[in-house]
């Protein structure tokens, strides 16, 4: 038997890859689900609802901008 562990057929270092994907994919989701819910609550209207989207998601626009980069580059 090898000494890797195996998790629902994938290695551990493929699942934990997989898992940090979907799992920061619903977080990214569920901010953007929150930043619309409070541009909603407050009236923003859609000047202010842009403004919104880009003041909170800039951190989230980031992370994928990176990854984005890196496929193209093909550092991964």
């Amino acid at each position: 038997m090898d000494n890797e562990a195996f998790i629902l057929g994938l290695t551990f270092a493929e699942f934990e890859d997989l898992a940090l994907k979907l799992g920061l994919t619903g977080l990214i989701l569920f901010m953007v689900f929150i930043i619309w819910n409070l541009g909603k609550e407050s009236k923003a209207g859609r000047y202010g609802m842009m403004w919104l989207f880009l003041g909170l998601g800039v951190g989230f626009v980031g992370f994928i901008a990176k990854g984005i980069i890196q496929k193209l580059l093909g550092i991964e």
